[in-house]
């Protein structure tokens, strides 16, 4: 069966194209209505502009290819299942809630802030994002070249993997479950406080008292670089291949490291027989 299309169409007014289904968009632009796809399905957009609020609300089974989202698109895609979006500017914050089966490829957005919260099953590839509060309680999600500046980042996700990333984010991996990082850069201040399961390997991390309060840490052949007070109340095993600048009070398990400059142990806050130090550069 064959789509409708449409070609160079400038669509205007509320719910412009409400409940449509099977059809293909070139080349158009959605402005001056909020919801003109709501409740859509099986809808392929191609080289076309959302200019107004609330695009995508409700919708299953769409592709989105090199198409912006204007700063006024906000809430641009809200509980919409299976969409895939590639090689796209999104200009527009509160994107992306609530939706199962995202797929990204090349999107860049610019203002990020409270994007991507409560989403499942979700793949992203080559994404950069600005914005605070990037991915709240979101599950299931795979990141490969992954760039973000933001605070607060992740927090409560839980399953998720990510490769290739660099993240300028404080306070990012709050909350987490089963997190695994490789081969990234991460600068901030209280990286994953209160999270389980969180696995970094092959990271360079910079952070102010990072890897605190966190159940079952694990870092593999990482660098810590100017990072202090790490660790306090975590149980961990940490194979650090650079120096730390300060570890404090942790709860249990192994630590190897180039060197630490200072180790606070409080004798009256924690066991330190529950934690085995080791200093290469000591041997």
């Amino acid at each position: 069966m064959s789509k409708e299309k449409i070609v160079q169409g400038f669509l205007t007014g509320e719910r412009a194209l409400y409940m449509k289904r099977d059809m293909e968009i070139y080349d158009s632009i959605f402005t001056d209505g909020e919801s003109p796809l709501k409740e859509c399905e099986n809808i392929d957009i191609y080289d076309s502009m959302f200019q107004w609020k609330y695009p995508l609300w409700y919708c299953k089974h769409i592709h989105v290819n090199q198409c912006t989202w204007w700063d006024m698109a906000r809430a641009g895609v809200w509980y919409t299942d299976d969409i895939s979006v590639v090689d796209a500017l999104i200009e527009a914050p509160k994107n992306f809630r609530r939706c199962d089966g995202v797929t990204l490829k090349n999107v860049q957005f610019t203002n990020a802030q409270e994007t991507f919260w409560h989403c499942k099953n979700v793949e992203m590839e080559q994404v950069t994002a600005k914005g605070d509060y990037f991915a709240m309680n979101c599950e299931n999600l795979k990141l490969n070249d992954f760039k973000l500046v933001g605070n607060y980042s992740f927090d409560g996700v839980k399953n998720m993997e990510i490769h290739r990333a660099t993240l300028l984010s404080r306070d990012a991996f709050w909350n987490t479950e089963n997190v695994t990082v490789y081969d990234s850069m991460i600068s901030g201040e209280y990286l994953g406080w209160n999270s389980k399961n969180l696995t970094l390997v092959n990271c360079t991390v910079e952070s102010l008292q990072g890897m605190c309060y966190i159940n079952n840490l694990r870092m593999i052949n990482c660098k810590l670089l100017n990072t202090t007070l790490a660790f306090e109340y975590s149980t961990v095993e940490a194979d650090i291949s650079s120096g730390i600048r300060s570890v404090m009070n942790p709860s249990g398990g192994t630590i190897t490291a180039e060197s630490i400059g200072e180790l606070i142990l409080d004798k009256d806050k924690i066991n330190p027989d529950l934690t085995k130090i080791t200093v290469r550069g000591a041997q």
